[in-house]
C-alpha cells in the first residue's frame, strides 16, 4: 500500500513539473509595458513576459514580497540559479525569488537566458550584502565618518578655490599690463589691457564655477556611495561621469585622423597662397600685363587667396569633427540662408568695387566729381569709396552708386601730377570776346597755385541768345583737398578784380526790349585792353 502511494506521488510530481515546464515554454509574448523589479533602491530585473497567467506587474509584487520576507528572516542567505526547461529560477536561500523567461531577456544586453539570470542574481547578491551592511552599526558609523571627512575636504577645496581666485584677480591687472605691452607690431600695441581684463576675469569666473560643479558632483557621488540605500544613486553618478569622460576621449581619438587631414589641407592652401602671391608680384612688373599693375596687384592677390581658401574649406569640411551631425547641417543651412538674403547687395557692391579697381576709373589721390559730390579720393575699397571734400568732410560712397553715376576726373587729364580747375562766366555780346579771354587769362596768372606751364585756356562753350559763355580751364599744383577750394575762391576773386579794373560788368543780360544801339562790337574796339592785336595786323 505504501509503495503504491509513493509511486502515485512521484507520478503526480512529474506531471506537475512537466506542466510547469510546458507553461514556461508557452509564455505569452512580451507586453509593451515592462515592469522593473527594484529592491532596496537597486534595479534587479525588467519583467516583460506573462508566466502561468501572472502579468509582469504581479510577478514584481510577488518577487518583492518573497525577497523582503527572506531578508527579514535571515540576511546571510545564499543567492543561486536553477534551470527550468528553457528558463531559469533565481533562488534566495531555498526559496524561489523569481523566474527569468526567454521573453524577459534584453537581446542587446544579454546573449542568453542564463546570462540574464546570472546578472539578476549578482544584483540580488548586492542587495543581500547591502542589507547586511545596513544592519551593522559599526559599518554605518564608519560610513558616516568617511562622509564627514569627505565633506571637510570638499569645503577646504572650495575655500582654496575662493582664495586662489582673489589672489589671481589682485595680480591680474599687473600681469595684463606686462604681457599686453609685449604684444606689439612695430610701435603699435595690438591689445589694450582695459579691453582684455574683462574677458580674462570672466574666463576665470567660468573656470571657478566649473571646478565647483565638478567637486560638488564628485563629493555627492562619494557620500551617496557610502550608504547602502543611496549607493545605487552614487554609482549611477560616478558611472555617468566616467561614461561622459570616455565618450569625450573617444570622440577626441576618433577626430584625430580627420583633424590631421584638415591640417594638411590648411598647410597646402597656405603654401599655394604664398606661391600665387609671388607669381602675381612678378606678373605685375611694368610691361608684362596691362590689367595687372601695382594698383590692381593687392586686390588680385586677395581674390586669389580667397578662392584658394574657399576651395580648401570645401575640401576640409567633411574631415572636421562633427561635420555629419545635425548641428553642422543646421549651421550650414543657416549660413546659406543668411548669404542668400544678403547676397544681392553684397555681391553687387563687391562687383562694383572690382569694376572700379580693374577699369582704374578712380585712384587714391585723384580729384574727382561723382554726381553732386566732389573731392579727393582717399580710399578705394571693395564695397565703398571714401573722398574728402574741399571743406574737410569725408564722404563714404557705395561703389554701386559710383558705377551708376557719371564720374568726372579732374586729375586724369592733366599733364603730370595735379588737377584741373575750371570756372564759367557769361558776358554780353557788347564786350569784345578777345578782351574777355585776355582778362580771364590775366586772372589765372594772378592766382597762386595755377601753373603757367601748361598755360591756362579759355573756351567759348556756348553762344546763347543774350550772351556767350566762357570757360576758363587751368591746371593746379598737387595739394590737399581744402586748398583747392581756397584756390578756386582766389581765382573767382581775381576774375572780379580784373574785370573791375577794365570796367567790364560780370553779368548775364536778358531781353527786355529793343535797345537804341545795336549790341555789337565795332572792329576798332576788338582789341580793347588788355587784349593785344596780332603783330601782323
Amino acid at each position: 500500500m505504501r509503495n503504491r502511494l509513493m509511486v502515485l506521488a512521484m507520478l503526480l510530481a512529474a506531471t506537475l513539473w512537466s506542466g510547469l515546464g510546458q507553461a514556461l515554454e508557452d509564455t505569452t509574448p512580451a507586453t509593451d509595458e515592462a515592469v522593473e523589479l527594484k529592491v532596496a533602491n537597486r534595479s534587479i530585473m525588467l519583467f516583460r513576459a506573462t508566466i502561468l497567467g501572472e502579468a509582469p506587474a504581479s510577478r514584481v509584487k510577488r518577487a518583492k514580497r518573497v525577497i523582503s520576507e527572506a531578508l527579514e528572516e535571515d540576511p546571510e542567505l545564499k543567492i543561486s540559479t536553477d534551470s527550468i526547461q528553457n528558463s531559469y529560477m533565481v533562488l534566495i536561500g531555498n526559496t524561489r525569488a523569481f523566474i527569468v523567461a526567454p521573453k524577459d531577456v534584453d537581446s542587446l544586453a544579454y546573449s542568453s537566458v542564463q546570462e540574464a539570470a546570472e546578472g539578476a542574481a549578482e544584483k540580488l547578491r548586492q542587495v543581500v550584502n547591502e542589507t547586511r551592511e545596513a544592519r551593522n552599526v559599526q559599518m554605518i558609523v564608519r560610513s558616516l565618518a568617511l562622509a564627514a571627512v569627505a565633506t571637510l575636504i570638499y569645503l577646504a577645496l572650495l575655500w582654496c578655490l575662493s582664495w586662489l581666485r582673489h589672489k589671481l584677480l589682485a595680480k591680474l591687472p599687473a600681469l595684463m599690463d606686462r604681457h599686453t605691452k609685449a604684444l606689439k607690431v612695430g610701435r603699435v600695441q595690438l591689445i589694450d589691457s582695459n579691453f582684455l581684463y574683462p574677458l580674462v576675469s570672466r574666463c576665470l569666473l567660468f573656470l571657478r564655477w566649473l571646478l565647483i560643479l565638478l567637486l560638488s558632483y564628485e563629493w555627492l557621488g562619494f557620500v551617496l556611495s557610502r550608504f547602502p540605500y543611496t549607493r545605487p544613486w552614487g554609482e549611477s553618478l560616478n558611472n555617468y561621469l566616467v561614461e561622459l569622460a570616455g565618450y569625450l576621449l573617444q570622440g577626441i581619438v576618433d577626430a584625430i585622423p580627420g583633424l590631421g587631414v584638415a591640417l594638411a589641407i590648411f598647410f597646402i592652401a597656405r603654401g599655394v597662397t604664398a606661391f600665387t602671391r609671388r607669381i602675381l608680384r612678378r606678373m605685375a612688373a611694368p610691361g608684362t600685363f596691362s590689367w595687372l599693375n601695382h594698383e590692381t596687384l593687392q586686390p588680385t592677390q586677395r581674390l586669389t587667396a580667397l578662392a584658394v581658401w574657399l576651395f580648401a574649406l570645401a575640401m576640409a569640411y567633411p574631415y572636421l569633427p562633427g561635420a555629419g551631425t545635425d548641428a553642422f547641417k543646421g549651421l550650414s543651412v543657416l549660413i546659406g540662408l543668411m548669404i542668400s538674403l544678403g547676397a544681392t547687395s553684397v555681391v553687387g557692391q563687391a562687383a562694383a568695387g572690382l569694376i572700379l579697381t580693374y577699369t582704374r576709373t578712380l585712384r587714391p589721390g585723384e580729384f574727382v566729381r561723382i554726381g553732386e559730390y566732389e573731392g579727393t579720393v582717399t580710399e578705394l575699397g571693395m564695397f565703398t569709396t571714401r573722398i574728402r571734400t574741399g571743406l574737410g568732410e569725408v564722404l563714404t560712397l557705395p561703389n554701386s552708386m559710383i558705377t551708376g553715376t557719371v564720374t568726372k576726373n579732374y586729375s586724369r587729364t592733366v599733364q603730370g601730377p595735379g588737377y584741373v580747375v575750371d570756372t564759367v562766366v557769361t558776358i554780353g555780346y557788347d564786350t569784345p570776346w578777345r578782351q574777355v579771354e585776355a582778362m580771364l587769362l590775366e586772372a589765372a596768372k594772378r592766382t597762386p597755385g595755377v601753373l603757367e606751364d601748361p598755360p591756362a585756356q579759355v573756351f567759348q562753350t556756348a553762344l546763347s541768345d543774350f550772351y556767350p559763355e566762357y570757360r576758363l580751364v587751368a591746371q593746379a599744383i598737387p595739394s590737399q583737398p581744402r586748398p583747392r577750394a581756397v584756390l578756386l575762391s582766389m581765382l573767382h576773386a581775381n576774375i572780379q578784380d580784373v574785370f573791375n579794373e577794365y570796367g567790364v560788368q560780370i553779368m548775364s543780360p536778358h531781353y527786355l526790349g529793343d535797345p537804341q544801339q545795336e549790341k555789337r562790337v565795332p572792329p576798332e574796339q576788338w582789341f580793347t585792353a588788355p587784349a593785344q592785336a596780332p603783330k601782323d595786323e
